[in-house]
């Protein structure tokens, strides 16, 4: 187990959570931590810079645009459009991420809502997330940002530099990259990531797994702790629900073992979706097959969302 702390009441937790944040707002440990700018901000042209604008990692050119390399779906942008996770967009012929350092919903949090239980048990995080994400889930709980770009939702001025600080400022032990898709909001994730090692902070990222091997293998080098999404063992589930592909999830769980990230997956049971027992089944011998035999593996509930209907 890593981390293992002294159990606290709930009410302990929610009194040191509120001393730890340093006279900033927090009515509930969920609620937003830091004001939000009046009005937010709001860009129209798709291939227009602005100060949360930074070049892209891991792109290359090819006739067609300029190709992602980030995830699996290698989206080819041209100018005036962005990529599927919304937040990529091309200028003077370079690919920039428009998620960086402008997230839309900053939280504490306690570490086993992400869900982390073996994890620096009983402490609170600081849990970010911009606009964006590489999948459109129909079931998702968060598509109020997960399917928006950055340009749509309000967002908060916090720059890797400053989100360090706050964490340190606020005694929090660890930072989540979560809610909406850290992969999509890779390159933010990453500076955010190395500076808060620098400093003795842990780094989590809540994903849904959908990420090419180099970018992976550099993630892990600063990124202490994982809960990935497993989202079902079936590549027709995984394109019709998610819009994805079940191989690169399953290589990415291999990656995060092989590189000594800890490591915890959730599977969502979703009635007619994902409660195939034969399915689940298949899951889990895959999982102890290939060596994830003790590796936490969270059942969560489904809450349904308007998007999603009985599969067919």
């Amino acid at each position: 187990m890593a981390g293992r702390g002294r159990k606290i009441s709930k009410r302990a937790f929610i009194r040191k959570g509120l001393a730890g944040l340093g006279g900033l707002y927090l009515c509930q440990y969920w609620r937003p931590v830091f004001s939000m700018p009046a009005g937010g901000s709001v860009v129209t042209e798709a291939d227009k810079l602005w100060k949360w604008s930074r070049e892209a990692y891991h792109y290359i050119s090819t006739p067609r645009g300029m190709k992602c390399r980030i995830c699996p779906n290698e989206c080819e942008v041209k100018p005036g459009e962005t990529g599927d996770c919304r937040n990529k967009t091309v200028s003077g012929g370079k690919l920039y991420t428009i998620a960086y350092g402008n997230p839309c919903s900053v939280h504490a949090d306690p570490i086993e809502k992400k869900p982390l239980f073996h994890f620096l048990p009983a402490s609170s995080v600081l849990s970010i997330a911009t606009a964006g994400c590489n999948l459109a889930c129909l079931n998702c709980q968060n598509w109020e940002i997960s399917q928006k770009s950055p340009r749509e939702t309000r967002n908060y001025d916090l720059m890797p530099e400053k989100l360090v600080k706050s964490a340190i400022e606020g005694k929090y032990r660890s930072i989540s990259y979560t809610y909406s898709e850290p992969v999509a909001f890779y390159e933010y994730t990453l500076d955010s990531a190395r500076l808060a090692r620098q400093a003795g902070i842990k780094n989590v990222v809540v994903s849904n797994g959908y990420i090419h091997e180099k970018p992976l293998r550099e993630w892990c080098k600063v990124v202490d702790a994982a809960n990935i999404d497993l989202k079902s063992f079936s590549d027709d589930t995984y394109a019709m629900l998610n819009a994805g592909k079940l191989e690169p999830v399953l290589q990415s769980l291999r990656i995060y073992k092989e590189e000594g990230v800890w490591l915890e997956i959730t599977n969502l049971i979703i009635p007619t979706w994902t409660d195939d027992m034969s399915m689940i089944t298949q899951m889990c011998r895959w999982l102890v097959k290939n060596g994830f035999h003790d590796t936490p593996l969270h059942f969560s509930r489904f809450s349904p969302p308007t998007r999603l209907s009985p599969a067919q």
